[in-house]
């Protein structure tokens, strides 16, 4: 669906984005983070055909950006950060408008208004002008001209500016139902978001990308709980002699219970290890309470990224 090679921007002499690739399938939804600064609105710029690289090519369809944009940009749906809304416009002509410049006409502009329309809840303030509406509204409107046409491609930068939790909540359900039919790349500083909607996402970092993965790979992590009777005083010994286990860590041996920590090799198999574990503690005589993965969240995950990347907070 989408393939990105070298991508780079320059302002003047500062680069923005350096030597950006990746490849997206369809119908994934994939989110797109960084700080401010990072350069995900760039890159969002230029695979809209918005912006031209200085250097790299994208790829959408199998169409090259450049010679086809026109064409490419009437089978995508873009959300910027900034709403290119026009205050003096009724939603129904600013709507109108939006279609027409997708290519729609007749029966398919028809028929793409009522979906946009009834998808956003725009109906009852459909011909109010937008100067007149709130900024939830107004990311509303935003968001319906967007997915006019049922794009393949759907870009969204925050697209929860400005709404309230069950606007955002219909939100999330309207961009799971596009991902039927559309790849989307999601944009947003909320990590709650991401876990929600996300099954892939990519990290910049100075404007190079830091990290490309799925999201369930991000959030297994090498390490096991485990909770179990304090039977024994050398339970940390007799695991740490496990051929899979790097490291063990007493969090709490106090009292009946003990909660250990157990850092898994590299190259150790997960529930190889887990089984080899129980079979210690039971072999013990201890009783085995729990013996769980420690899950990493989003945000940590983001943080070791840009940090191994020298990242920086700014913008």
């Amino acid at each position: 669906m989408i393939d990105v090679k070298s991508l780079t921007r320059y302002y003047g002499k500062t680069p923005a984005v350096q030597d950006v690739s990746f490849s997206i399938n369809e119908r994934q939804i994939v989110g797109l983070l960084g700080h401010n600064g990072a350069g995900k609105t760039t890159v969002m710029k230029m695979l809209s055909g918005y912006l031209e690289p200085s250097a790299g090519s994208v790829s959408i369809s199998g169409k090259d950006l450049g010679p086809g944009t026109t064409e490419i940009q009437q089978r995508l749906g873009y959300l910027p950060e900034n709403l290119p809304v026009y205050p003096e416009m009724t939603i129904a002509d600013y709507l109108d408008y939006a279609a027409r410049l997708k290519g729609l006409r007749g029966d398919e502009k028809r028929r793409a208004l009522r979906y946009s329309v009834d998808a956003t809840e725009l109906g009852a303030r459909f011909f109010d002008p937008i100067g007149q509406l709130s900024r939830g509204f107004k990311q509303r409107v935003g968001v319906a001209q967007a997915i006019l046409g049922q794009p393949e491609l759907l870009i969204l930068d925050e697209p929860g500016n400005g709404l309230d939790p069950q606007q955002n909540e219909h939100m999330r359900e309207l961009v799971r139902e596009l991902s039927r039919q559309a790849t989307v790349i999601l944009s947003t500083h909320v990590m709650q978001e991401v876990n929600a909607l996300c099954e892939r996402v990519l990290v910049l970092s100075n404007g190079a990308l830091a990290l490309d993965s799925p999201l369930a790979v991000l959030r297994e992590s090498r390490e096991l709980l485990l909770s179990c009777s304090n039977d024994t005083t050398d339970m940390e010994h007799l695991l740490s002699r496990l051929p899979q286990v790097a490291r063990v860590s007493a969090l709490d041996d106090s009292g009946s219970k003990i909660t250990l920590s157990l850092e898994l090799n590299d190259n150790a198999a997960m529930d190889t290890a887990a089984g080899n574990i129980s079979r210690i503690v039971m072999e013990s005589g201890a009783k085995l309470y729990s013996l769980t993965p420690l899950r990493r969240n989003l945000e940590q995950i983001f943080r070791e990224a840009v940090r191994e990347k020298g990242g920086s907070h700014e913008s």
